[in-house]
């Protein structure tokens, strides 16, 4: 390419010097004009005595050599001729290269222009088609129209004999000219269906709904063809608008409030910004606004609530006919240690007793017992420890009858009164069972005169309340007390319905090691079959199988009947209620409206306080010193009573804090958080997995084991004690009277004194005292009797006292000495 006079000009091979003009083609259809002009190759021709070298001398000829070249100089050109002849090679391949990407590069861009050309072109004939497609149908809809209009008046117009024969020429003839005209409206339409297929919807067009764009439901189709039948019917026919139900929760999604009502999102999200909500399709509001949009439309508002889910589980009450008798629950309450379990093991004839650690009850029992007379009765054992108040809670909640244990040589006990308020809290009958009356100090009266002090009034001392002398060792007064329970449930009436849907309360709740979560249910209504889907609490399962007390798997469980059901998918709290419903879809959904409710409730509770209320219980616990622990259990109800127990100890220096507590074995899980927190892990009746033993014993993380709840609690005791800090406690060892006041070099003022009481000793702490009123507190700096210092000076002698740093001393002061000790404190 050259210059010449600032146009560009593109060099042609080939012939000689002609010129012309080229068009250039570049992206997005932009042209060029250039003119070319070829130019003749200028050929150098060499001077005449230069060699082919183009005028250069044959530099390796010694004899054409130029006069006064050395050959170093010689060869240094040689040298400078072959790089200049090197670099030129290189040249010419760059510019050769570039060239070529450059040419690449043109013609990427032709192609881009050409495919976008393309495609509009096939994007105006689709359009063009579409218009031509909606025309036609549009010239078709109009043309059924008239046919439709022209039938209906054919009956009553049509003459009677030729010219009724006629009409069906006409109309024959008639079709041929409209259907050219059809087929004349372009070439566009051939290959296609006539408009006799036009009206009629397939799976594959609703899906579909158009030509890539946007998909049409199967409502709006419908929607369309009920218009145009309605058009050609007779023009616009506006229907009836039907008047909806809409079930409106607390907060619904604008697209969802629509499909409710079946209306246009569109038109849901105009009144909405007409109402000045910017609100789009996928947003939430509130019930109040939704219930103004639906009113607007004309529907009818139905308020819901998620709390509707849990209506499934209705009480239904039972009809009197259905009701049969059931067997009474007899809880048994009583003191620790006054015998309530060896006195169930004589009714039951089992030893209970020998499987629980250190005779103690752990957990909540349930067990059937058939009398000798044939009468069937359900028994709860609970726990008589302080730390089992809440199991026994639970148990009185379920309960028909409470048998009251008092051991006649202990007569009343705090846990007595404990098990008394909740049998009155619960309403429900009461008989005493004065136990170890075969003991020599067994005094029944005694128990009875101190039973009136808690308003239970036996009926030896003219009360309504049954009392029953009993001794579970010699078996003495057990008929008499199985006859009494059997009179006061006979008195109760006690009937169940035993053909509906299952309803119980979980009396306790453990996760085993080979079988998941087990709760032990005491049925209340209906019967649990084996393979009944349940929800109890925030849990659900379906019934895999139903244990009784002896071990033996059962197909169901009737009223008052206390089972092991296994099948849950985790472990519930102790007391929760046990319903049965009809499809398991329900039974997730209602497990998860409550765990959910459970969650926001927690939440709610650990936001309720304010920002100051924050910083004054951080400033209250800077001096409170935290004994964190783990708690693992073997069973719910066990857990529970012992981080219960363990909240109890502390005072306002010292607590418990149980991070962490739950159900089935130590697991590793547990001992990263002992090893962050710094803390011990407690296990009550579950030990340690491999890993877990192994992990602690890399981490330095202690496990305690325990059986007995007495032990555990104890030994939490004793380490929160040793967080506390040790008691100073002054002992007063003397008194002593000021004289004089003398001023003394490099010493200040001493004070003469007399003690008057006690010994004044040098290393002991004094306070000054002026009119019984505290003025200073402090050590002596010097103890003197007459000019020697002394350790010591005893009642009734002289001496002369200095304090540090202060020297305010007046005759008549008191000097009061003490000293200080610590003293261990414990809980």
């Amino acid at each position: 390419m050259s210059d010449n006079d600032g146009k560009k000009t593109l060099g042609v091979r080939g012939g000689g010097p002609r010129a012309g003009n080229v068009k250039q083609s570049f992206s997005h259809g932009r042209t060029k004009n250039v003119e070319v002009v070829t130019k003749r190759k200028r050929v150098v021709v060499p001077k005449p005595g230069s060699g082919k070298s183009g005028g250069n001398p044959a530099l390796g000829d010694p004899n054409k050599r130029p006069k006064g070249i050395t050959d170093a100089e010689m060869e240094r050109r040689l040298k400078a001729v072959a790089a200049a002849k090197a670099r030129e090679a290189e040249d010419a391949e760059r510019r050769a290269r570039e060239e070529k990407e450059r040419e690449e590069e043109r013609q990427r861009r032709r192609e881009e222009a050409e495919q976008k050309e393309r495609e509009a072109r096939e994007a105006e004939e689709k359009a063009k088609a579409k218009a031509a497609e909606e025309e036609r149908k549009r010239t078709e809809e109009a043309e059924a129209a008239k046919r439709a209009a022209a039938a209906a008046s054919a009956p009553a117009a049509a003459p009677a004999g030729d010219d009724a024969g006629r009409a069906p020429k006409g109309r024959v003839k008639t079709a041929t000219p409209e259907r050219t005209d059809r087929d004349d409206r372009g070439g566009r339409n051939k290959g296609r269906d006539d408009g006799r297929r036009s009206g009629k919807l397939t799976l594959n067009q609703a899906l579909r709904g158009g030509e890539g764009g946007r998909q049409k439901s199967m409502a709006a189709m419908k929607r369309k063809q009920e218009r145009a039948r309605q058009k050609a019917m007779g023009g616009n026919v506006s229907r009836e608008k039907v008047v909806r139900d809409v079930q409106l929760p607390e907060t619904i999604v604008v697209s969802e409030l629509a499909n409710r009502m079946a209306e246009r999102v569109a038109d849901v999200v105009k009144s909405l910004m007409n109402m000045g909500m910017m609100v789009t399709q996928n947003q939430t509001i509130d019930a109040d606004t939704a219930e103004l949009i639906i009113e607007e439309f004309g529907h009818k508002v139905q308020r819901v609530s998620d709390a509707d889910v849990e209506d499934v589980i209705h009480a239904e009450e039972d009809k009197e006919e259905d009701l049969q008798g059931r067997p009474p629950v007899i809880t048994i309450m009583g003191h620790v240690d006054h015998g309530k379990t060896s006195l169930l093991d004589a009714i039951r004839n089992a030893k209970v007793v020998a499987g629980e650690a250190g005779g103690i009850t752990q957990h909540i029992g349930a067990y059937q017992v058939t009398t000798d007379s044939g009468a069937v009765l359900s028994f709860l054992d609970t726990p008589g420890h302080a730390a089992f108040t809440s199991m026994r809670s639970r148990g009185a909640q379920v309960t028909d009858i409470v048998v009251l244990v008092v051991a006649a040589d202990d007569s009343v006990m705090p846990q007595t009164i404990e098990a008394i308020h909740h049998a009155k809290a619960a309403g429900v009958p009461m008989i005493v069972a004065i136990n170890k009356c075969d003991k020599p100090a067994a005094d029944a009266d005694k128990v009875r005169a101190e039973l009136l002090q808690h308003e239970v009034i036996v009926e030896k001392m003219s009360g309504d309340v049954q009392d029953v002398e009993v001794s579970a060792l010699t078996g003495q007064g057990l008929d008499e007390l199985l006859e009494a329970i059997a009179l006061q449930s006979e008195i109760l009436e006690l009937k169940a319905n035993p053909n509906r849907a299952a309803e119980g309360a979980v009396i306790e709740a453990q996760l085993d090691v080979g079988r998941g979560p087990v709760a032990t249910v005491l049925v209340q209504k209906g019967t649990l079959h084996r393979g009944d889907i349940f929800v109890v609490g925030e849990q659900y399962g379906k019934v895999r199988a139903l244990v009784n007390d002896k071990g033996e798997r059962v197909e169901e469980a009737g009223p008052s009947v206390p089972v092991e059901v296994l099948g849950l998918n985790g472990t519930p709290e102790a007391g929760d209620v046990l319903n049965v419903v009809s499809t398991e879809a329900q039974a997730r959904e209602i497990a998860e409206y409550r765990h959910n409710v459970a969650k926001e409730k927690s939440a709610v509770i650990g936001a309720g306080t304010t920002l100051e209320q924050l910083m004054a219980k951080a400033k209250a616990d800077e001096n409170v010193s935290e004994l964190p622990v783990i708690v693992k259990a073997d069973v719910q109800g066990s857990a529970e009573a012992i981080v219960q127990a363990l909240e109890k100890v502390g005072n306002d220096e010292v607590r418990v804090r149980v991070i962490h507590y739950g159900v089935g074995a130590i697991t590793e899980t547990d001992v990263g958080l002992a090893e962050a927190s710094g803390c011990p892990v407690i296990g009550f009746n579950v030990r340690a997995n491999a890993p877990a033993r192994n992990s602690a014993n890399q981490k330095g993380v202690e496990i305690r084991y325990y059986s007995v709840i007495y032990d555990l609690v104890d030994d939490v005791k004793a380490a929160a004690s040793g967080l506390l800090s040790n008691e100073i406690r002054e002992n007063f060892i003397g008194y002593a009277t000021i004289k004089d006041v003398f001023k003394v070099s490099n010493v200040g003022k001493v004070a003469g004194c007399l003690v008057t009481e006690g010994v004044a000793r040098r290393s002991a702490g004094v306070r000054l005292l002026r009119d019984d009123v505290v003025i200073h507190e402090g050590t002596l700096k010097t103890l003197k009797r007459f000019k020697d210092e002394v350790s010591e000076v005893i009642s009734g002698q002289e001496c002369g006292m200095a304090f540090e740093n202060y020297e305010d001393v007046r005759p008549g002061d008191v000097i009061e000495i003490f000293e200080r000790e610590e003293v261990e404190r414990k809980l």
